[in-house]
């Protein structure tokens, strides 16, 4: 007989089960505290029960772990101080889409090579995750691979379903399980039914094939996640994060039974593909909450060390230290002044009498 299975394999490689990478790496009494407080405080900031302002902050991809922690360190820092106004999460991103092809993050590709390290990009992820739980910093991150939570996922504290995969019935299967609040983004095209869709799919229990500790597939069967809320980031030219767009956004939710609670993302389409227009949405948006809209709990920024971002070269060492390899970053200076000054806006609308 003629072959028919795996023609266009090259290789198989098998990964260690999530349980050996735990093992090896495991989380610590202080990681836990950081996981499980985040969790806790975002989903009361989604209830409107916490009125401080969600903030998820950080590179748009994490490329290498030296710069990331560089960072982590800065933004710890600065979110202890302002922490009674602004609940800040680090954005730790390991996955990244593609709309055709280029590098797919740290986890896939973590030498920057094309080798495809999986095993130490997993390595890498969790590695990392652990210094800045424990730095008491809380992470989120988007979940593209529907493997990779169960080896990553207990250090994790938000979780975003990003616009080119929040139709996918996988990702909202996955997502019903996932064991922290999810952002679903709103689709490429500005559309908003499709998140709407996704909320209420990701709610339910389902059952899908997925692995378990062991590494063995299994039959996931989950309860729902009713922590699953929208991320609006604009789409196709138009932008969403103007007073008119939230409201209209929280009347859909409304209507379709949801929790009316919401975050804009200030990149992508909302800043028009400019990483500094994100400063611009983002005093909208703190304006905005300053003026009483509670239905809007937060706002996420892409920022790294430095401004802008760089092509991989061709010689690894010509590497930009603090500058982004997928979408272009605001600097930490810039960073610092946009939260500085959501934290002044807000304390100064508590102070009234």
């Amino acid at each position: 007989m003629l072959p028919t299975q795996d023609l266009n394999i090259v290789e198989f490689v098998r990964l260690s089960p999530p349980r050996s990478l735990k093992a090896a790496l495991p989380m610590n009494e202080e990681c836990n505290r950081t996981v499980v407080e985040g969790r806790t405080t975002i989903q009361n900031i989604l209830l409107q029960q916490d009125s401080r302002l969600l903030v998820v902050v950080g590179p748009c991809s994490i490329h290498e772990v030296r710069g990331a922690l560089a960072y982590a360190e800065k933004l710890a820092h600065l979110r202890r101080t302002l922490n009674d106004r602004l609940y800040i999460v680090m954005r730790v991103y390991f996955e990244k889409p593609r709309t055709t092809i280029g590098w797919k993050g740290l986890i896939n590709d973590p030498h920057l090579d094309g080798s495809y390290d999986i095993e130490t990009g997993l390595q890498k992820a969790r590695r990392l995750l652990l210094e800045i739980t424990r730095m008491g910093l809380p992470t989120a991150t988007e979940f593209l691979d529907p493997i990779v939570p169960q080896y990553i996922s207990d250090l994790v504290s938000w979780a975003a379903i990003g616009a080119r995969t929040t139709e996918s019935q996988t990702h909202r299967e996955m997502a019903s399980g996932l064991s922290m609040p999810v952002g679903f983004k709103n689709a490429t095209d500005g559309g908003l039914q499709i998140a709407l869709d996704a909320l209420q799919a990701a709610r339910a229990p389902h059952s899908f094939l997925g692995i378990d500790q062991d590494g063995f597939t299994t039959i996931v069967r989950t309860k729902g996640n009713r922590f699953g809320h929208v991320v609006l980031r604009g789409g196709r030219g138009r932008t969403n994060y103007d007073a008119d767009s939230i409201n209209d956004a929280i009347v859909a939710l409304q209507k379709a039974g949801q929790n009316p609670s919401l975050m804009v993302d200030c990149s992508h389409a909302n800043a028009n593909k400019q990483h500094a227009q994100q400063e611009r949405v983002a005093r909208s948006l703190i304006a905005q909450r300053a003026a009483g809209n509670r239905a809007l709990i937060g706002l996420m920024l892409e920022s790294f060390l430095e401004e802008g971002n760089q092509s991989v070269p061709a010689n690894l060492a010509d590497l930009q230290y603090g500058v982004s390899i997928t979408d272009a970053c605001l600097s930490w200076p810039s960073t610092e002044r946009i939260l500085r000054y959501a934290y002044e806006q807000l304390a100064a609308v508590s102070s009234k009498p």
